[in-house]
């Protein structure tokens, strides 16, 4: 049986792509804005939006870009994150705080010098360890035998 989709994820779905993925090959990280801890009341600003400032802090200087959007669905385990660059594999991260913020980051940058395209565990801020919650292939991945 299916849940019900959030009122934040409907909105999200039915809007059109505003920004093309990175034309740079710089890393993005997108950290959902809406995002609360499970069984949080509702608040405002929400966990999720902190956590994005706190993201947009951090990344100054550097070349990874941070974009706010409004739900990655994975509310049960939120505050969540995205990271990816050209060609890499994408990794999702939940049960985030603003102090992660600085290992998104990190590890974007981790992510942005893997000529794999894998997140290399080596090296790895703890909290991204800890907090995976799943790594999506590129579109144009295809699995080998060899």
């Amino acid at each position: 049986m299916s849940e019900p989709i959030s009122e934040a994820m409907s909105e999200s779905i039915s809007e059109p792509m505003s920004e093309p993925i990175s034309e740079t090959g710089f890393p993005i990280v997108y950290v959902c804005i809406t995002c609360r801890r499970a069984g949080e009341p509702e608040a405002e600003p929400r966990p999720g939006a902190l956590l994005a400032a706190a993201a947009e802090q951090a990344a100054a200087g550097t070349q990874v870009e941070v974009r706010r959007l409004r739900c990655l669905a994975n509310c049960t385990r939120g505050p969540s994150a995205a990271m990816r660059c050209d060609g890499s594999w994408t990794y999702i991260f939940g049960g985030l705080d603003r102090a992660d913020a600085g290992a998104l980051i990190e590890g974007a940058e981790l992510l942005a010098g893997a000529s794999d395209g894998i997140l290399p565990w080596r090296g790895r801020p703890e909290i991204l360890k800890r907090t995976l919650i799943a790594r999506v292939p590129p579109l144009d991945f295809v699995e080998s035998d060899t």
